[in-house]
């Protein structure tokens, strides 16, 4: 039958199948001022475009500073933010759920000194490695979908067509002066998984022909083996 390739057996739909494959608890790494205050915040400000501070009612204060991040991200980069996160955070960082990275300083003595080493860092070419930007009435990131990068369905990539845009619209990355918070996202096909049908502009990939299937690899493709093994009769 279809789909034997991937392992499964009809026979034993539940022999060697894998289920506990997701992260660790998120709270075992919050930095310890967060897990201090958790639920007891007060309030925060935006001290300008891309820094924040948050208050809690014991009197800690957080201070953040957000800087544009990429979807797709290399080893090295990856490096880089681990390399700035042990120089300034305490090894902390996060991402947020639109390809931005934050960093948290918990001393207002830290501030300066992380967004000077931030700006510093630029590529080659002379842009920005860490933009800061991204809050208040501003853009924030563009959140995409995988595109041609990993995924079967695309009807357009997504990386280029978002570096594109996001090239045209970096003022207002680094500056307040939009009327509201504004998003923007991309999503390569009509399944929409890029979150564009809950953002204010909306880029989206459309198939004019039905896409052609190769029935011969299709069982050896990424996740369809384990979609098809989720389902102990093979239905799917």
């Amino acid at each position: 039958m279809a789909f034997v390739s991937s392992g499964y057996n009809p026979d034993k739909p539940m022999e060697d199948r894998i289920t506990d494959i997701g992260p660790r608890k998120y709270d075992e790494f919050y930095p310890p001022v967060i897990a201090k205050n958790k639920g007891t915040w007060l309030y925060h400000d935006v001290i300008k475009p891309g820094v924040l501070v948050h208050v809690a009612e014991s009197g800690d204060k957080v201070w953040t500073v957000r800087v544009g991040g990429v979807r797709l991200m290399s080893t090295t980069h990856i490096r880089e933010i681990c390399e700035i996160a042990e120089k300034h955070c305490d090894g902390y960082v996060r991402f947020t759920t639109r390809n931005n990275i934050e960093f948290m300083v918990a001393d207002e003595k830290k501030l300066d000194p992380l967004v000077k080493d931030l700006e510093s860092r630029k590529f080659d070419g002379g842009s920005f490695k860490f933009p800061i930007g991204g809050t208040g009435t501003a853009i924030t990131n563009i959140v995409h979908t995988q595109g041609w990068a990993h995924c079967h369905t695309p009807a357009t990539d997504a990386s280029g067509p978002v570096k594109a845009t996001m090239d045209v619209l970096f003022d207002y990355f680094q500056d307040h002066k939009l009327p509201a918070k504004l998003r923007v996202s991309l999503a390569c096909c009509l399944n929409m998984c890029g979150a564009v049908h809950c953002s204010d502009i909306a880029i989206l990939g459309y198939h004019r022909k039905p896409p052609m299937l190769d029935h011969e690899y299709l069982d050896k493709m990424c996740e369809i083996p384990l979609a098809i093994a989720a389902c102990p009769t093979a239905a799917i």
